[in-house]
């Protein structure tokens, strides 16, 4: 599975750019955007070091929304099995 996390455009220097998402920064590589037009402020898709799609603002606040759920799923899950209710499957 692949996983893109969006991220901000915080400044620009030729076909790199600082994003930021959630107080981490990453220098990122807009090669494979080279023919859209981005400027700071936009948000762009991250995935391993290259930004791979523009989204809107919505788009990437659903997204993070998402990341959320799942990552607090999977906590639940682990907190579960370290901590197995006795009284669970018990009618």
């Amino acid at each position: 599975m692949c996983l893109a996390v969006p991220m901000r455009i915080v400044e620009i220097d030729g076909m790199n750019a600082r994003c930021e998402a959630r107080g981490v920064e990453r220098t990122v590589s807009l090669f494979m955007l080279q023919h859209e037009s981005l400027g700071v402020g936009d948000m762009v898709m991250v995935h391993v070091g290259y930004a791979i799609q523009r989204v809107s603002e919505e788009d990437a606040s659903t997204t993070w929304a998402l990341l959320d759920e799942m990552l607090a799923a999977e906590e639940a899950l682990a907190t579960e099995a370290l901590h197995p209710d006795p009284e669970a499957g018990h009618a």
